[in-house]
């Protein structure tokens, strides 16, 4: 059976076209290499003449267990309460094969788009039990082979003190059912604090990573980052912590946020920063001079922390859009976070691997040909335009293409 693919013609990140020979699910040779190498005369084929190739992009912040809920679960208020509300009342409709069928769709479309990994949360709480991270935990193996799935276990509030008894005894289920990382929002329970201080040990504990959901406010008062770097460092979790969204961080006094940053930085956890829900979900209580639900991206990375970028919520009651595609968060973190283009892309690429703890993947002998093909002459318009004309290898096979025809009746001749 033959495992060799050449790719032909194929654009690169330095603007030059070479040849890409794809041999044993890795990245063998380029350019006059790749046509040198004996493995090229029988390989299969694939003309890539107007395509940018890229490492294929992974997600590190999902939720697919509320995938697609918009329509069935509405927020009419929009901001983050409500959300959490119509999530719990959809909780009685979201029984395992109704989360496997939204979440499989909605892997499918990010497969489609360049994502070979994803890091989803999944509620564990009263209401649904550990019912959609089992419905998750079934899915990651069904996609093994196309996308690597990491699952969370999203801790429902409260997890401290007596009133907590019983969300700890699901979050330790969720670790038996097979869960892969320790999550929660630390901000629901009635002691943040100590809820910090529990989901760290949890993790601890069960050997697994953290991924705590934190400070989503643009109050400044709400502020656990701090905290969550102590614990971290204590319990020994460099490269194995994660704080997503950290918006309050962007509310904090220069000299105060750049202390909490090089505390990160020196604890080792890394941030992700989830632009379109949190500038859909944030500031709607001020009119004017409306707060930016982001977090303070600039300062993170000049003090060493490792920043990825996330979609978060793909179209349900947290927000109602995502087209659940690399290209378009890259772009919110242009616009939003003001990155260079190469820096959002790398945000949501190598960055995002890297908070999953997966190692690297470039257009480059040795890396896994883990690769996205977009129709574009180059990353600034693969990230701006995000054309649909794609095609997606997982360990150097075609596991997804998408041809777009494009009929446009021609402009009228101007008079002579």
């Amino acid at each position: 059976m033959i495992d060799h693919l050449l790719l032909e013609r194929a654009t690169l990140r330095d603007g030059g076209t070479a040849d890409v020979l794809i041999a044993g699910g890795r990245v063998a040779a380029l350019g006059a290499a790749a046509a040198a190498d004996p493995r090229a005369a029988g390989a299969d084929r694939l003309d890539l003449a107007g395509y940018q190739l890229l490492p294929a992009a992974a997600e590190p912040h999902a939720h697919l267990d509320k995938a697609l809920l918009a329509h069935r679960a509405p927020n009419p208020s929009g901001d983050l309460t409500g959300a959490v509300n119509a999530v719990r009342a959809a909780y009685a409709t979201m029984d395992g094969a109704d989360v496997r069928t939204r979440a499989t769709e909605a892997l499918r479309t990010a497969l489609a788009h360049g994502y070979t990994a994803v890091r989803t949360h999944a509620d564990v709480t009263e209401g649904i039990g550990t019912r959609s991270l089992r419905a998750l935990t079934d899915l990651r193996a069904r996609a093994s082979g196309l996308i690597d799935l990491q699952v969370v276990a999203l801790t429902g509030a409260p997890v401290s003190g007596a009133l907590g008894r019983h969300n700890r005894r699901l979050l330790a289920e969720a670790v038996e059912a097979g869960a892969d990382v320790v999550g929660g929002a630390p901000a629901l329970d009635l002691n943040p604090r100590a809820a910090v201080r529990i989901l760290v040990a949890a993790a601890d504990e069960a050997g697994l990573p953290v991924d705590l959901h934190l400070d989503e406010t643009t109050d400044p008062e709400m502020f656990l980052l701090r905290l969550f770097a102590e614990e971290v460092a204590g319990r020994g979790l460099s490269g194995r912590a994660t704080a997503s969204h950290c918006v309050s961080l962007g509310q904090q006094d220069p000299e105060t946020c750049r202390e909490v940053c090089r505390a990160l930085a020196d604890a080792g956890v890394a941030v992700v920063t989830l632009p379109q829900t949190n500038l859909y979900l944030q500031g709607r209580g001020r009119p004017t001079h409306t707060p930016r639900g982001l977090t303070a991206v600039a300062a993170l990375r000049e003090t060493g922390v490792l920043v990825a970028g996330g979609g978060d919520n793909w179209r349900d009651p947290f927000n109602p859009l995502g087209r659940i595609d690399p290209f378009e968060t890259a772009s919110l973190l242009v616009a939003a976070a003001h990155l260079p283009v190469a820096d959002a892309w790398d945000a949501v690429t190598a960055r995002a691997r890297a908070v999953l703890g997966l190692p690297p993947v470039a257009v480059a002998p040795g890396s896994p040909a883990d690769l996205v093909a977009i129709r574009a002459a180059d990353l600034d318009e693969a990230v701006a335009a995000a054309s649909e004309d794609r095609i997606v290898l997982r360990g150097g096979k075609v596991v997804a293409r998408t041809r777009v025809i494009r009929d446009v009746v021609p402009l009228q001749e101007e008079a002579p």
